[in-house]
């Protein structure tokens, strides 16, 4: 996913000016894709010099006014164009990994409390997302566009449940372990 096509994605669900974009990110785009102010700001200007959003007119003319942005016809075919591409799954990349891969050669000191600490903090997240499907997709709440955005925080749910799940069987098999491998 790229930065410009998450920005036209939040604006086709709600015209935004940029600080209604940056705290749309915080609340929930920023879950699974995030941004700072600077870069939400900088993309704004370039998805209008680009011809696929638009400033919407002031209502009154007001020096340091908000600008609120729409998405224009090139835009939506734009964001229709990156939908509809095929696109290969990433590698899974987390340092975690390498590091415990090193712990095998060079000693597991410090990594049993940073796993716990990992275990405490997806399951906060996991607690935060099943909070966020009670409050916001209640039974019967089955539009195409409410289902699609459930699929999306689905996947939040799954992963937080996959990491701690496997952070659990992590910590097991950490206890089980022998004395600190020779360094």
């Amino acid at each position: 996913m790229s930065l410009p096509h998450a920005i036209l994605t939040a604006l086709l669900e709600k015209p935004s000016s940029g600080l209604e974009l940056t705290r749309r990110f915080d609340r929930s785009i920023g879950y699974f894709w995030s941004a700072t102010h600077q870069q939400i700001y900088r993309e704004l200007g370039k998805l209008e010099a680009e011809g696929h959003i638009r400033a919407l007119p002031s209502e009154q003319p007001a020096r340091g006014q908000k600008k609120r942005y729409e998405v224009l016809p090139a835009g939506r075919a734009e964001l229709a164009r990156w939908t509809a591409a095929p696109q290969d799954p990433r590698p899974q990349r987390d340092p975690l990994f390498l590091r415990l891969r090193a712990a095998a050669v060079v000693g597991t000191a410090g990594l049993q409390d940073d796993l716990r600490r990992h275990l405490d903090l997806h399951q906060r997240q996991l607690a935060e997302y099943e909070e966020i499907e009670r409050r916001d997709f209640p039974p019967g709440k089955d539009a195409a566009q409410d289902r699609l955005r459930h699929l999306v925080l689905r996947a939040g749910i799954d992963l937080e449940t996959f990491w701690t799940r496997w952070l659990t069987h992590a910590l097991e098999e950490f206890a089980e372990l022998p004395g600190p491998p020779a360094a």
